[in-house]
């Protein structure tokens, strides 16, 4: 495990030039290469995916198996120089994987067809073996052919893998000779071979998205799933099952972390074969990404009952995506970078704070509690961040469920104790009602839009939240303090600089980003943020209060 998170660790900073490319680094992965598994290498493979490795770290992963190799050429951007420089260095294996991309500069596109001649030419790479006889008479009769009927022919293309040579045993002439491969044995055993077909003939190959899964099936990386006769995804190998196990294909809606387009929904509604269809799993697994999913029906050969799919899923092809990710995606990548080191910095910090290494001054102690406040801030503000990005790319996910207001209300204040304290303001709560939303959601926006409240209070002041509920909607209504009282429309979420950033209780983004939150927030949940004169109102929808069973029934 030592040797796999060493691997992992030393080629994302490789490939993210955090960490030189030198002879240093590269024999420190040879070695570790020796003793990490093959499916290791490949997901650090496909990892690189999102980086700009060097050309030398692309060449080191060119030399491993097709299957590491092949998901940093599919997706790697290398200068022209570079690849002109690399192309005589690859296998004509990798130089196949590089053929079937649209999106390399037309020098290298030239450079490939220059070596078409050594690519596909027609070897005979068989073993030669020297068998001794141990009978001399034996070895001067001549000898016969070892196989009576030959092997299928193998039509030449330019494929992902290259095929094994076939195993064979050549005789030793009585001279000590090896016979050439000529051209007349190939000719020869074709004929052989179409005279078999002939009188035998083979089932015919699948057409359509069934040569598709076959084809994909031995395809790097992706992975195969089956699905019973409702299209709920019953099997998967290749990837982590947890995320997609209990999926059906058949709705377009979220399901957890997984989503499928609507065409495959069609497709599967209707019980006919789907192509290239688009599979979005959200998450940290190796299942997450975005997928093109193929499948085909299956049927009982006894009774011809329909029981369910057959598919692959492959990572798209960097000419199938946008040449440019879109800004929400950079930023949800920026977050998942910004959280890690944060969450590290607040444990270090409360493990100093509580002393659980060992006895501590006091003033250590307190800048710890210091810098685990201000971490607690930070991850506050990478948690926004993050809402933000995922509202601002639809890929906010949501379950909407029955809330009711005044606990949840009761419970964010009590977290905002502290900062009330700080500011010499008071909050109060009146009303009850529930709404039909998702809880976490609900409860970030009322978290968010009370913080920027308190945050521009002023000592003395008395904030109340007030819950209405007219039926359909549930409306949420905040005093505003007098900092803010007469701002209207855009004004309130830019502020003008009425909340001083240095400020205790300020959010780390400012509270006219937080305000903006809220409103989107309010928004994806179905409601509103309105601006009345001398307070906020969030409205939402009204959710039915009934016991656990009742629901449970619904």
């Amino acid at each position: 495990m030592g040797a796999q998170t060493a691997w992992r660790q030393l080629v994302d900073l490789m490939g993210r030039g955090r960490a030189p490319t030198n002879d240093t680094t590269l024999e420190r992965l040879a070695r570790l290469r020796a003793i990490v598994p093959v499916a290791v290498r490949s997901a650090s493979a496909r990892a690189l995916a999102f980086a700009r490795p060097d050309a030398a770290l692309v060449e080191f992963f060119a030399q491993d198996d097709l299957a590491v190799a092949a998901p940093v050429l599919r997706m790697v951007t290398l200068p022209v120089d570079a690849w002109l420089d690399l192309l005589g260095r690859l296998t004509p294996a990798c130089r196949a994987v590089l053929r079937q991309r649209r999106d390399l500069p037309a020098e290298v596109e030239r450079g490939l067809e220059s070596f078409g001649a050594v690519d596909f030419v027609i070897t005979d790479a068989r073993p030669v073996v020297a068998v001794e006889a141990a009978d001399p008479a034996a070895a001067a009769e001549p000898q016969r052919p070892m196989v009576d009927t030959p092997a299928p022919a193998v039509a030449v293309a330019p494929t992902v893998a290259e095929p094994e040579p076939e195993p064979a045993v050549a005789s030793a002439a009585s001279d000590g000779v090896v016979p050439r491969f000529e051209i007349a044995d190939l000719v020869a055993r074709i004929d052989a071979f179409q005279r078999q077909r002939d009188e035998d003939p083979a089932e015919p190959l699948p057409a359509g998205p069934e040569l598709l899964v076959e084809a994909a099936e031995r395809a790097e990386p992706g992975f195969r799933f089956e699905t019973d006769a409702n299209g709920l995804i019953r099997w998967v190998d290749g990837v982590s099952r947890a995320a997609l196990v209990g999926v059906t294909l058949a709705h377009a809606s979220r399901q957890g972390c997984a989503q499928v387009d609507a065409s495959v929904a069609a497709a599967v509604r209707g019980r006919s074969r789907f192509t290239e269809g688009r599979l979005e799993v959200d998450g940290l697994s190796d299942a997450a990404g975005s997928w093109r999913v193929t499948g085909v029906p299956m049927f009982d050969p006894a009774s011809g009952r329909f029981t369910g799919y057959r598919g692959v899923a492959r990572l798209p092809y960097r000419h199938e995506t946008a040449a440019r990710s879109s800004a929400s995606d950079q930023l949800r990548q920026l977050v998942h970078e910004l959280r890690t080191p944060a969450n590290a910095v607040a444990g270090f910090a409360e493990l100093i704070e509580s002393q659980l290494l060992g006895p501590v001054p006091d003033v250590y102690r307190a800048r710890a509690a210091a810098i685990r406040s201000q971490a607690a801030g930070l991850l506050s503000a990478i948690d926004d961040l993050d809402t933000a990005a995922r509202i601002d790319g639809c890929a906010l996910d949501l379950r909407a469920t029955i809330v009711p207001i005044r606990p949840l209300l009761e419970r964010v204040v009590r977290d905002l104790t502290p900062l009330a304290a700080e500011r010499g303001a008071t909050l109060v709560i009146v009303g009850e009602g529930s709404v039909s939303a998702d809880d976490r959601a609900v409860e970030r926006l009322l978290a968010r839009m009370l913080a920027a409240l308190l945050s521009a209070a002023r000592p003395g002041e008395r904030i109340g939240v007030s819950v209405e509920s007219d039926g359909a909607r549930v409306q949420i209504v905040a005093d505003r303090p007098d900092a803010l009282a007469d701002l209207t429309g855009d004004a309130l979420f830019t502020l003008d600089g009425r909340v001083g950033e240095d400020e205790p209780g300020v959010p780390l983004l400012g509270a006219g980003f937080t305000l903006r939150l809220v409103r989107n927030l309010a928004v994806e949940l179905g409601g509103a943020l309105d601006i009345l004169p001398g307070r906020l109102t969030v409205r939402l929808p009204a959710g039915e209060d009934r016991p656990a069973d009742q629901i449970a029934q619904h």
